[in-house]
């Protein structure tokens, strides 16, 4: 009898399709880059004026968007005319759920790179950017400023979506001041404050860090409850908060410099303040889930790009326990972090 269900892809043809997955990230890296998605915002259009618009080579341009029609990015059309699929409306830049500037940072030029030194990073535990002898992998994206720039714009559109599900999980209502420490443009606080309009708020992060955010809060509808400080959390973070709130701070760095992290958020809080992480929780047994496939991944990141990691619930607890608090519950999202609560031993 006949079936509609595809035959099995052999096992060595897997293996193929994931070794040269990097076709693909650095194709999509491109047409972000080459801003494709925004030139067919308003329907179809021949490669040959997507390739006039982007200044390219028109054959080549077309063979590279077929490549990404081919995995569901774009859709091919009769006479060379392509269009966006769900999927790429997700590359403009002019959607509240836009993933262009965090496709232009993972599949960029600098963390591809660093993937090709994960032989250094596995034998010596160190990430990649050792090996090239920098010493602040953050400060070295502050170099370039329209690296930092791709850099923040990820980071913001990422927290944009996570602050809507941490704001619905958890209750901010019962506090006053949450500061939020590494707190990059302030996304994640801005979207909490906006559905606890009672709530004041403190972001924190480097000084240079901080003037680049200075536009974005100024601007936004927050901005008489959010107030900017710069400064070093490896040395102080302010005081006066009842929360102190870290998204995707603590995964960039070991357990030493962690829990000095966490240490000085310790030094400043009152014995009924709440310590909020908000991350992924590593599983305890990795299997082929998406879920799993997301935490490995993003694990291995840390390792070629911070030097950080990903943690399990266990290791959250002897990390909260090494800095001085006692782990005190996990709330998941919907948007695949937790939010770690923690108070004061």
């Amino acid at each position: 009898m006949a079936t509609d269900q595809e035959p099995p892809v052999p096992p060595q043809v897997t293996l193929y399709q994931l070794a040269s997955a990097h076709y693909f990230s650095r194709a999509l890296a491109l047409v972000a880059k080459l801003d494709v998605a925004g030139l067919l915002k308003d329907g179809p259009r021949h490669y040959a004026e997507l390739a006039e618009a982007t200044a390219t080579h028109a054959p080549s341009l077309n063979r590279v968007l077929r490549l990404l029609a081919s995995v569901g990015i774009f859709e091919e059309r009769d006479g060379g005319m392509f269009a966006l699929t769900p999927v790429g409306e997700c590359l403009r830049d002019d959607v509240p759920w836009s993933a262009r500037a965090g496709v232009m940072l993972f599949g960029g030029q600098r963390i591809q790179e660093s993937w090709g030194d994960l032989e250094y990073c596995v034998r010596t535990g160190e990430p990649a950017f050792r090996k090239r002898g920098i010493t602040d992998h953050f400060g070295e994206i502050a170099k370039d400023p329209e690296g930092a720039a791709i850099f923040d714009a990820a980071m913001a559109n990422f927290t944009r979506m996570i602050s809507v599900a941490v704001a619905a999980s958890y209750d901010f209502d019962r506090f006053s001041t949450v500061v939020d420490v590494g707190g990059g443009n302030g996304a994640l606080l801005r979207g909490i404050l906006k559905q606890f309009p009672r709530l004041q708020g403190i972001v924190f992060d480097q000084p240079h860090v901080v003037e680049r955010a200075a536009p974005a809060i100024a601007a936004s509808d927050v901005a008489d409850r959010c107030r900017l400080v710069g400064g070093d959390f490896f040395r102080e973070v302010p005081p006066g908060g009842d929360a102190y709130l870290l998204k995707h701070v603590i995964h960039d760095w070991d357990d030493e410099r962690a829990t000095t992290i966490l240490g000085a958020c310790r030094r400043v809080m009152r014995p009924d303040a709440k310590l909020l992480i908000v991350e992924g929780v590593y599983p305890p047994r990795i299997d082929a889930s998406a879920d799993s496939r997301g935490a490995a991944a993003n694990d291995v990141n840390m390792l070629v790009n911070t030097g950080g990691r990903q943690r399990s619930e266990s290791e959250f607890r002897d990390l909260y326990d090494a800095a001085g608090f006692t782990l005190t519950g996990i709330v998941p999202t919907p948007a695949r972090v937790a939010v770690i609560e923690g108070v004061p031993k």
